[in-house]
């Protein structure tokens, strides 16, 4: 076999090698992640199966649009997460989002959706700096003193959102938040992928949420927070 040849074959070799490990990296955290969350996530008719003693339940932000409102994947979750407080999974709400500018109010927009719906301001607790599943998760944990975490999020994004709520210490459960379809949804499911690998390696290291503070004290008034 000619030297050209053999060059050629050990490049295919190392193409294939190459695309194998590629592959891996993002299946096998994928299947960890997956699986291992997979027994704590309830749809939105089994909220009555769920426990009632969560520390607190935990909304995950997803986006405003430039007036202010939720857009439709923040909406859906609001919507459970008030049907799940409503029923008694817990007595306490932490809304989680993107407040790092003046302008843009995640949290703020969320809490006044639950008010909307009924619920006291006095319960909802907002964490302003909730700008990845990570440190969202991290902050109810460390900050708000949360140890067993409802957390509302669409079904793609409960597996990652409860395992690493679980590698940091807490008991997790999840209730979907698909109430309808979701026009960029392949591209969410692709992203999902990629961040499950990244987050399997968080788990491990575990570092501290990109903003931190003090404490903050569940069974006080969450106007603490605003």
């Amino acid at each position: 076999m000619s030297s050209k040849k053999t060059r050629r074959k050990y490049f295919i070799i190392l193409c294939i090698a190459v695309a194998a490990l590629a592959v891996l990296v993002i299946i096998i955290p994928n299947i960890i992640v997956c699986s291992s969350a997979n027994k704590y996530i309830y749809d939105r008719d089994e909220i009555s199966k769920l426990p009632t003693d969560f520390d607190c339940i935990l909304v995950l932000g997803a986006g405003l649009y430039a007036d202010g409102t939720p857009t439709p994947m923040l909406n859906d979750r609001l919507v459970v997460a008030c049907e799940a407080y409503e029923y008694g999974c817990s007595d306490r709400m932490i809304m989680s989002g993107d407040h790092l500018h003046a302008d843009y109010n995640e949290p703020g927009a969320m809490k006044s959706f639950a008010v909307e719906q009924g619920i006291s301001a006095k319960v909802i607790f907002l964490d302003h700096t909730g700008i990845s599943t990570y440190d969202s998760v991290y902050r109810a944990i460390n900050l708000y003193g949360a140890k067993k975490l409802l957390i509302v999020t669409q079904k793609y994004h409960l597996y990652r959102a409860i395992y690493l709520s679980q590698a940091l210490g807490a008991e997790a459960y999840g209730v979907s938040s698909n109430l309808r379809s979701y026009f960029y949804q392949p591209q969410y499911t692709v992203r999902e992928w990629a961040a499950r690998v990244k987050d399997t390696l968080l788990s491990i290291t575990k570092p501290e949420a990109t903003y931190m503070g003090e404490k903050i004290d569940l069974s006080g008034d969450g106007a603490v927070t605003d």
